[in-house]
């Protein structure tokens, strides 16, 4: 029997954008090539969140099993894309791909540019979160923690990196630095619940105290927050950790100071003020530093999109149409060259690659569906291709050198994680290297 025309397209990334922006796709017919750089899928739903929170992250895995299982999504594992990747965007064209859409993330990580980010004991966030999900490379990469520990930023990866921190690194002291006030931390209670029992609530009422009168000259209510986080952390379960944590306002980092070996020994930072701009509220330096004591830092402050893929960046994220011909819920998913004023054709991105640390996994999911749409939207202009071109593309790929994992692959990976899991008594195991992970898939 003849094989039916179908639209075919790349998906670069397999994460909850990703995945669920092939289910969209398949679900209208068309043939998708899904290329993930890892070897599992899944991305920040598998390797960003904390370990102990398996209902869901097993929850997810389910719903990944379903995706991949579907017969014209096509996976192939362990494929970088990129300007120096196995493949690039003008190798997928040539493949016959009909568009394409990233959403491989935001693999870059964003830094404040500061003297002394280069000094050991000064690392990412994101590479620490990666290193305790078992990420390779960087569950093998040495990091260095020291027993007082600065982490930047307020948010909920701020929170992962405290809890590791505390539950598993067993620090002294962990404090987290905020730019802004108390009124304007971006954590979750639920996560300020995991850690709550280690926050040093006197010395949390003496920064609220210390900074009440700038936050009553912006409108903003001290008590109120300050009631708030006692709340939460009254009701926090021991961690069976004695570490310290305190909670540091209207402080930016300006230096990282180092010794003659290579190592950080402390960071410099500069107090702020707060004053309300255009009715929003905005951090204004007040000229006065001081060195506080730790000897490891780590920024929480947001990741940029990798700029290797060969995509015009602007900022953190890749430049989208600002007039985009295919609009969802009026959002550009549209890539767009800001050097010919022109929309690159046929390429679209999502999730983190469109707006990068933006929401967790439902926010990625609706924008890897919507990113879908729009380019559905394209491909109803298009004539469909042959099936057999899937062939060709398989060739290619598998010719790339690189050992490539298919969704087959992946079942025998989960098999034999389980058993060893069994055999060890563990609610969860993961091999924490590449070559371990293959070898169990019997690919070395």
């Amino acid at each position: 029997m003849e094989k039916q025309d179908r639209y075919l397209v790349a998906v670069v990334g397999a994460g909850p954008a990703g995945l669920f922006a092939a289910k969209e796709l398949a679900g209208q017919g068309v043939e998708v090539i899904l290329l993930n750089r890892d070897i599992k899928p899944g991305g920040l739903a598998e390797y960003g969140i904390y370990p102990e929170k398996l209902k869901m992250k097993e929850g997810l895995r389910a719903q990944f099993r379903q995706i991949l299982s579907l017969p014209n999504v096509h996976y192939y594992g362990n494929i970088v894309v990129g300007k120096d990747g196995d493949l690039s965007l003008d190798d997928l064209w040539e493949l016959g791909c009909q568009a394409i859409l990233v959403t491989a993330g935001a693999q870059g990580t964003k830094w404040l540019g500061l003297p002394g980010e280069d000094l050991v004991g000064v690392y990412h966030a994101k590479d620490i979160v990666y290193h305790y999900n078992l990420l390779p490379p960087y569950s093998q990469k040495p990091y260095r923690i020291g027993r007082r520990v600065a982490v930047v930023g307020v948010g909920n990866v701020m929170m992962d990196i405290a809890r590791y921190l505390i539950t598993e690194k067993h620090v002294d002291e962990v404090m987290a630095i905020a730019r802004r006030g108390p009124a304007e931390v971006k954590f979750d209670k639920k996560e300020v619940e995991t850690i709550g029992a280690n926050i040093d609530l006197a010395a949390y009422d003496a920064e609220v105290n210390r900074v009440a009168d700038i936050m009553r000259a912006v409108g903003q209510d001290p008590d109120a927050v300050q009631a708030s986080l006692h709340a939460i952390a009254s009701n926090a379960q021991p961690t069976g950790s004695t570490t310290r944590m305190t909670l540091n306002f209207l402080q930016s980092p300006t230096r990282i100071i180092g010794n003659d070996g290579g190592g950080m020994v402390g960071l410099e930072v500069e107090d702020n003020t707060l004053q309300l701009v255009n009715g929003d509220t905005k951090a204004r330096s007040l000229g006065t530093r001081r060195i506080v004591d730790v000897d490891t830092v780590i920024f929480a402050i947001g990741d940029r999109v990798d700029d290797r893929l060969g995509l015009p960046v602007k900022g953190s994220e890749f430049v989208k149409n600002p007039n985009p011909s295919h609009p969802v819920d009026e959002q550009s998913y549209e890539v767009f060259d800001p050097e010919t004023n022109q929309p690159i054709q046929g390429i679209f991105v999502a999730g983190w690659s469109r707006q990068a640390s933006t929401g967790l996994v439902g926010v990625a999911r609706r924008d890897g569906t919507n990113g879908a749409r729009a380019m559905l939207q394209y491909l109803a202009a298009k004539t469909p291709v042959k099936v057999f071109l899937l062939e060709k593309i398989d060739e290619k790929i598998r010719l790339s050198g690189k050992r490539v994992v298919s969704n087959t692959d992946l079942c025998k990976l989960e098999t034999m994680e389980r058993e060893e899991a069994g055999r060890r008594g563990l609610m969860c195991f993961k091999y924490a290297s590449d070559d371990e992970m293959l070898a169990a898939m019997g690919l070395q």
